[in-house]
């Protein structure tokens, strides 16, 4: 009991030191609640410019210029119907939907074996193409579009809905290999060397297995790919010329071009805003858990 009572004092002044001190521990609290009320000064003021956005979209023209934070009288749909019709946004939404849905499919679907095979598999040629692509995300787009424009225009794959396409994957899968490598190192090996024993093959493991397991991370990594080309704007704005062939962001700029020239429609503008933003919030208001489980759960390792 003697012995317990004299290293009592020493053992609480290790723990003191090792500890945070109460005016570290209390200058902590102040910065983060600095912190925290930053945050929501920031969503408050997302969520209101979001509000204000849609609210302009039921109202004219007239009635912004005059009051530009008033709000709508009625629900009226007719700036959408303009928005929909004069400027195009019924085909462009076809071309979107159908270049978003393809690109980020493929996407995922090239990137996930090969993902995988750089998680499993440490050599020289797995490192070096993991190095390759790591370098490939601090690409800018804006360097390769030149280059992009001139090999494609020589195979006539400029205006076109599948050349989009095509580039779309190539951009997408430095990141989307990134991603999908480290989630595949943090799953377990435990059942894919149960499954090697009992005669599976590498393929079988990866389908039957760890495709599975990672529908977390594959998830993740589509809705990305999904938000990215969905607003994507300058490779769409520089690859397509055709008007039938635009997607929604290059419509929203034909759109506001042309109301250069026939007057500002604002109400029509805000409509057009509201059409290109309102599907990806609704994705990531449905899905945006999971979104956020899916980029954690591949920081294990």
């Amino acid at each position: 009991m003697s012995e317990y009572k004299l290293l009592a004092p020493l053992t609480t002044r290790r723990r003191g030191r090792r500890g945070v001190s109460p005016a570290l521990r209390g200058e902590r609290g102040v910065v983060r609640g600095i912190g925290v009320g930053l945050l929501w000064l920031v969503v408050a003021i997302s969520i209101a410019a979001l509000v204000w956005m849609v609210a302009q979209a039921f109202r004219d023209t007239r009635a912004i210029l005059d009051d530009p934070w008033g709000v709508p009288a009625s629900l009226d749909f007719g700036n959408f119907v303009r928005a929909w019709t004069v400027g195009d946004f019924a085909v462009a939404t076809w071309n979107s939907l159908l270049t978003t849905v393809v690109s980020s499919v493929l996407t995922v679907a090239i990137a996930a074996p090969c993902a995988y095979y750089l998680s499993r598999v440490d050599n020289r040629l797995t490192r070096g193409l993991s190095l390759y692509f790591i370098l490939g995300l601090g690409i800018p787009a804006q360097v390769i579009l030149i280059p992009l424009f001139v090999m494609l225009n020589k195979v006539y794959l400029t205006d076109s809905i599948i050349g989009l396409n095509l580039v779309y994957i190539g951009v997408s899968m430095p990141f989307t290999v990134f991603l999908l490598t480290a989630f595949f190192r943090s799953l377990p090996l435990e059942m894919e060397e149960a499954a090697a024993l009992d005669g599976t093959t590498a393929f079988g493991t990866f389908w039957r297995i760890t495709l599975p397991l990672a529908k977390g991370g594959i998830l993740t990594a589509f809705i990305l790919q999904v938000i990215s080309h969905w607003n994507e704007t300058l490779l769409a704005l520089t690859l397509l010329q055709s008007t039938e062939k635009y997607t929604l962001p290059v419509a929203l700029i034909s759109f506001v071009q042309q109301q250069t020239y026939s007057g500002a429609d604002w109400g029509g503008l805000f409509a057009g805003l509201v059409i290109v933003v309102l599907p990806m919030l609704i994705i990531y208001v449905w899905l945006g858990r999971r979104l956020t489980e899916g980029l954690t759960l591949g920081m294990g390792k």
